[in-house]
């Protein structure tokens, strides 16, 4: 058997008004995550209390790693993912170009700047910022790091936490926080009249941390996997527990990257003796943090049609069968446009298993079982190992 995990970033939500108390799960036409639903169904606690609810932390605990032993920063996984040399004395900070008007952060992501344009300006900060033992590298869109030879760690709050409110209580707060705060100043002043992407008028520096240490996926549970995914920190995590990578053309992190692609890339890998595939879609997520609720119920069914569907159409290529788990790594909901921390929904579907039933993919429908997993690092076995 074959093993596959869909995960929706951010899918889960709350009841919203205009959709007459539903969630965008529960209005949006999902026939395909319904017939998965037709299994085994439940909530799973991703994030650990005391934990940040960022895709990081709930996404190591999907794939099966304890954030409690492994987790060190979002942005260390981050340098892993672009091939970033790091000492263990070393910072790495994730750095987002964003838009700041009159002291609000207006957009966390400026715009949604190309990745072509983000590497300019990167080019442009490497250039001008003169802070010792400071450097840039480029990722993808408005993703960028920033790492501090022999740096500090600081407190800090991420961009998307902060949409349409005043930075300045939000600002680093720890031991670094001068120098933090002095990069950012000064990159302001370099930013501000930019020609190549006028809505990336300043930096925001988050998410840091040391460079971490995981055992090799395949250790820890003997099977061979792949991680698919346009995000840099999910490119990172694969990178550090030895899942291989596809290079998929066109994926964006966006609702137009290539659907069709990633999922080609899964079923390729398993028709090359892999034995684990684990495809992660942004999008969800961005439309959560940008507040648009039809964007997010249209990233919502491209995911059902395009990934989940798909898989379920290519099911049969799979000698031995195939099990499919779908699930959100945390909650982005749109009323607040930042994720939490509440348990989220799973099914999991083997395919050619005969069903009586067409589920519902949705957080009510998942609770109603009964079925919680308290620990999310141990939802994986049952992926892998259970039945």
């Amino acid at each position: 058997m074959k093993y596959l995990i869909l995960l929706g970033d951010g899918m889960a939500d709350w009841p919203i008004k205009q959709l007459d108390g539903k969630t965008p799960l529960e209005y949006a036409d999902t026939p395909n995550m319904d017939r998965i639903a037709g299994g085994v169904v439940g909530m799973v606690k991703t994030v650990p209390d005391g934990y940040p609810p960022g895709s990081d932390v709930a996404n190591l605990s999907v794939l099966g790693y304890d954030p409690k032993k492994y987790y060190t920063g979002r942005a260390p996984l981050e340098a892993a993912s672009k091939g970033v040399p790091m000492n263990d004395s070393d910072v790495a900070y994730r750095c987002n170009f964003v838009n700041i008007e009159n002291g609000i952060m207006k957009d966390f992501a400026a715009g949604h700047i190309s990745t072509d344009k983000a590497h300019k300006l990167i080019e442009l900060l490497n250039e001008k910022l003169n802070f010792e033992g400071i450097e840039f590298f480029g990722g993808v869109s408005y993703r960028n790091l920033m790492i501090w030879r022999n740096g500090l760690t600081d407190d800090t709050t991420p961009p998307h936490d902060i949409s349409d409110k005043q930075i300045d209580e939000h600002l680093p707060k720890g031991d670094a926080k001068d120098t933090l705060n002095a990069i950012m100043n000064e990159a302001k002043k370099i930013l501000q009249n930019n020609d190549i992407h006028k809505e990336a008028n300043a930096i925001w520096l988050w998410g840091e941390g040391k460079k971490p240490s995981m055992p090799l996926f395949y250790d820890m549970f003997q099977k061979n996997g792949c991680m698919i995914s346009a995000v840099d920190l999910m490119v990172g995590i694969g990178r550090l527990t030895g899942l291989e990578i596809p290079n998929v053309e066109g994926m964006t992190g966006f609702i137009d990257t290539n659907y069709e692609g990633k999922i080609n890339a899964a079923f390729d890998f398993f028709k090359h003796g892999g034995d684990f595939a684990y495809v992660h879609v942004e999008a969800t997520d961005e439309a959560g943090h940008m507040g648009e609720l039809d964007t997010k119920i249209k990233a919502i069914e491209l995911f059902d049609k395009k990934i989940v569907g798909e898989a379920l159409r290519m099911a049969d290529e799979i000698e031995g069968g195939l099990r499919i788990a779908v699930l959100p790594d945390h909650p982005t909901p749109i009323e607040i446009k930042t994720h939490t921390s509440e348990p989220v929904p799973f099914a999991m579907f083997d395919t050619g298993q005969v069903i009586d039933k067409i589920g519902q993919y949705t957080e009510n429908y998942c609770k109603q079982s009964g079925v919680f997993i308290e620990n999310g690092y141990s939802l994986i076995k049952d992926v892998l190992f259970k039945g």
